[in-house]
């Protein structure tokens, strides 16, 4: 499993025209699932998130998780973190999990987060979808669970 994360100021995710998902200060994720991954690599993955210190505390240091600091998460499905792209021009995404297994652990992944006393918002699983976001920093990791 593999999850870009945005800190934001705000962020929101529209499908044909509507707002399907919108948080203020937070996280966005983009998630990508693989083949081998399960409900432990969603659970892991949730509860580093939930406690990754990436808020500045009265000193300015990233000293506080998106829970000490009140944060909202959007989560948005993403194969195409799985492309690959050493051969030729067009990305390879032979890696990306197949939808019947990809849409029912990414909810699962949603649900950890949520298990956590987290606040989360999502895109529509699939669907093209429209992301506007305020990056905060900018700060931007990459995880992973395995």
């Amino acid at each position: 499993m593999r999850v870009i994360l945005q800190r934001s100021k705000q962020a929101s995710v529209t499908v044909d025209g509507e707002k399907t998902g919108a948080i203020r200060s937070g996280y966005v994720l983009l998630v990508g699932i693989t083949h081998e991954d399960t409900e432990k690599d969603a659970d892991y993955l949730a509860g580093k998130i939930a406690q990754l210190r990436l808020f500045e505390d009265e000193e300015g240091k990233m000293n506080r998780s998106i829970l000490e600091n009140g944060g909202e998460i959007l989560s948005i499905s993403q194969f195409t973190l799985y492309g690959d792209t050493k051969k030729g021009r067009r990305p390879s995404f032979v890696a990306a999990a197949r939808p019947e297994v990809a849409e029912p652990l990414w909810q699962e992944f949603n649900r950890a987060l949520e298990s956590h006393g987290l606040v989360v918002e999502t895109g529509v699983f699939g669907a093209m979808m429209d992301v506007q976001l305020v990056n905060d920093g900018p700060v931007t990791i990459m995880l992973e669970s395995k």
